[in-house]
């Protein structure tokens, strides 16, 4: 059964550095575990502040990136190098100075890519190359180790909004065409395919995501606030800010 837990630090800046360095512990444990670790990627300022923190600790180099396989939990689809890609935002502020091995990076197709501007097509292509890498035993999905997420003000987390239809895909990946949230099309891994990481860690700054974190931890329904669908197979982790973390009852604050 998961194991739901609230970590709550004093601003962005702590949150940013707190979340690299307990990433980096839980990178060398699987290492440690299983030879490789496998991580899910996410955008926004937060996540990006959390990459740049992660270049700055020397524990980096604990690290045995060369076998860290590297996807994305969602993605604009836009053309490759877009400075709007969660992608090249990743890249620019971290995996760029990562001794990666360039196999086992997982970006989601672009816009420009060999099946054009075809968001289900693109979207079917990374559903395979997930297939491909798939656990022993397991038709669809690698193992996630951890999955990282942020929470849009409306509870959306990857790009699963309240209400859309993705909200309901079942398969492991989606296009997502009509955003409410700009650009209005992009790619997404499901909140199926979410639920199947070892850990998923949500990670929130900022006073106007208060209220959908609240309402996602006092459960609401995962249709109407995607944040609040989301499972990780052996924890699930919400990492604020004091901002984020106002209307989070404090029963739920286990550990600060």
């Amino acid at each position: 059964m998961s194991e739901t837990s609230v970590v709550v630090h004093a601003d962005p800046g702590v949150l940013a550095q707190a979340v690299a360095a307990r990433l980096i512990v839980r990178l060398i444990d699987a290492q440690a575990e299983r030879g490789h670790a496998g991580v899910v990627l996410t955008g926004g300022r937060v996540a990006s502040a959390v990459y740049r923190a992660i270049g700055e600790l020397p524990a980096r180099d604990a690290v045995d990136w060369s076998r860290v396989d590297v996807w994305w939990g969602d993605e604009r689809f836009l053309p490759a190098g877009h400075p709007d890609r969660n992608e090249t935002q990743a890249r620019e502020a971290l995996l760029d100075v990562l001794p990666l091995d360039p196999a086992r990076v997982h970006p989601m197709p672009a816009a420009d890519g060999p099946d054009g501007n075809d968001p289900e097509a693109a979207a079917a292509q990374y559903a395979a190359t997930l297939a491909t890498a798939a656990r022993p035993g397991t038709a669809a999905l690698p193992h996630f180790d951890v999955l990282l997420l942020g929470v849009g003000e409306d509870g959306h987390v990857a790009s699963v909004f309240p209400e859309h239809p993705v909200a309901y895909e079942t398969r492991p990946v989606s296009a997502v065409r009509g955003s409410p949230k700009p650009p209005p099309i992009r790619i997404t891994l499901t909140l199926p395919a979410v639920n199947t990481a070892d850990e998923v860690w949500l990670v929130a700054a900022g006073a106007d995501k208060s209220r959908a974190v609240g309402m996602a931890l006092a459960g609401a329904g995962p249709v109407q606030l995607p944040a609040a669908g989301v499972s990780g197979v052996g924890r699930t982790l919400w990492l604020l800010d004091r901002a984020a973390a106002v209307d989070v009852k404090p029963t739920f604050r286990s550990l600060r």
